[in-house]
């Protein structure tokens, strides 16, 4: 597979992360640990039954445990933080810190063997950065040292998302069919979470559990799937600056269902994110030539 290709097939987890949003409003009101608990169950099942289908099952019989509990840690580990820093913090705050994460992987690729971080890439991240803070904070934000472990909280989630998207190009040998471990791994973790701390609240309609189904099968199934193989195999740097565009898809798509009303924030958003895309890609051609 060609750099090109693996770096389009890891955007489109971005594309299916705009969707997030949407899906969540939709599966209300069921509390965060259990929607873990039932999206990362169906990702991983379709995975599993994906692997069957193309006999990938024998070779993950074969991967190291460190490699299991290396990717239970980065999804398990980024949603329990993230959930229990929007409860410490204010969501916006705790959102944009937790959002550094696209940022933290433009820096943190420069350390792997035969990638080189250009200027562009760095100036194309704090771009999309500053765009994604207008969408997240609506253009205000108001941090206070009440709220100070939320903001930990949300930096350590930054950290552990960008840390497993960059270190998995260090286990770049074993396969992707092995995310499908990782979904369901994190599906029975997020299970006594929701035991001990949450209501068990289910969706009382169609569109509530077709919701749910839909994050299983999209943002929190498909999309971690062609992550992985766009961090291993393709333009990380890129990838990266381009995440910032999540937010402003997720909002617009909300914009388009009437959720959610245009407004001038989110047509500033719009120019900074895709500023900081097209300098990262020059960033990238020019480092390709």
């Amino acid at each position: 597979m060609t750099r090109a290709k693996a770096t389009l097939i890891g955007f489109a987890a971005v594309l299916l992360w705009a969707l997030l949003a949407l899906f969540t409003v939709g599966s209300a009101p069921t509390p965060p640990f259990l929607l873990n608990t039932l999206c990362f169950a169906i990702g991983g099942t379709l995975g599993l039954i994906w692997a069957a289908v193309t006999g990938a099952l024998p070779a993950l019989r074969k991967v190291p445990l460190k490699v299991y509990a290396f990717g239970t840690l980065g999804l398990f580990g980024y949603h329990a933080l993230y959930f229990s820093a929007l409860r410490l913090a204010p969501a916006a705050e705790a959102g944009l810190i937790a959002y550094l994460w696209p940022l933290l992987i433009v820096l943190f690729s420069g350390l792997l063997p035969g990638e080189r971080l250009r200027p562009g890439h760095l100036l194309g991240a704090c771009l999309g950065l500053a765009g994604a803070s207008l969408i997240i904070s609506g253009g205000g934000l108001s941090l206070s040292q009440e709220h100070l472990p939320g903001y930990m909280l949300a930096l350590l989630c930054a950290l552990t998302w960008s840390g497993y998207s960059v270190l998995s190009r260090r286990v770049g040998d074993a396969p992707t069919a092995t995310v499908a471990i990782f979904c369901i791994a994190t599906a029975v973790l997020s299970l006594p979470l929701h035991m001990m701390f949450e209501e068990p609240l289910l969706p009382q309609t169609t569109i509530g559990w077709l919701s749910i189904a839909g994050l299983g099968l999209g943002p929190v199934g498909l999309a971690f799937y062609v992550w992985d193989i766009g961090v291993k195999q393709g333009d990380i740097q890129l990838l990266g600056t381009s995440s910032y565009a999540a937010p402003l898809l997720s909002t617009l798509v909300l914009v388009g269902v009437g959720v959610a009303a245009p407004s001038m924030t989110l047509f500033w958003a719009a120019i900074l994110v895709t500023g900081g895309a097209a300098i990262a890609a020059r960033a990238s051609l020019s480092k390709n030539r």
